[in-house]
């Protein structure tokens, strides 16, 4: 008796049988004929990495410059670890053992003193901007 599934009649399982018969037995392309295919390529000249990046780069997000989002990427990454909701006393600490630049302990000194939910929220203070919402 051939392998039949019980939850489907005969008929739809030769129909579920036709439609999936190219995967079954390999009617599709598979990837070691992959380098047939051309590469694409371009006349246009390389970059040159020297050069100064614009000012709005691509992917930054809507209401933040670049300058911002390097600068709050390196907060994140100075901040990694702290707990929040977070005091101002508690981020200097944190940044002060991880050896954070003078100028963003002073900085993060002069914020005021209540507690931060998120870097998001602490970069906002800062000034770095803050993302628009995307929808």
């Amino acid at each position: 008796m051939p392998d039949k599934s019980d939850k489907h009649g005969a008929k739809l399982d030769e129909e579920i049988g036709r439609e999936t018969r190219g995967m079954v037995s390999g009617g599709h392309p598979t990837h070691a004929e992959e380098f047939k295919e051309t590469e694409p390529f371009s006349d246009d000249p390389p970059a040159d990495p020297d050069t100064a990046a614009a000012d709005e780069r691509e992917g930054s997000p809507p209401g933040m410059s670049a300058q911002d989002v390097e600068s709050r990427s390196a907060l994140a990454r100075m901040l990694t670890g702290v707990r929040y909701p977070a005091r101002q006393n508690e981020l200097v600490r944190h940044a002060a053992e991880a050896d954070a630049s003078g100028e963003l302990i002073e900085r993060l000194r002069g914020l005021p003193r209540r507690e931060y939910e998120n870097v998001a929220d602490v970069a906002e203070e800062l000034g770095y901007g803050r993302e628009e919402r995307r929808y």
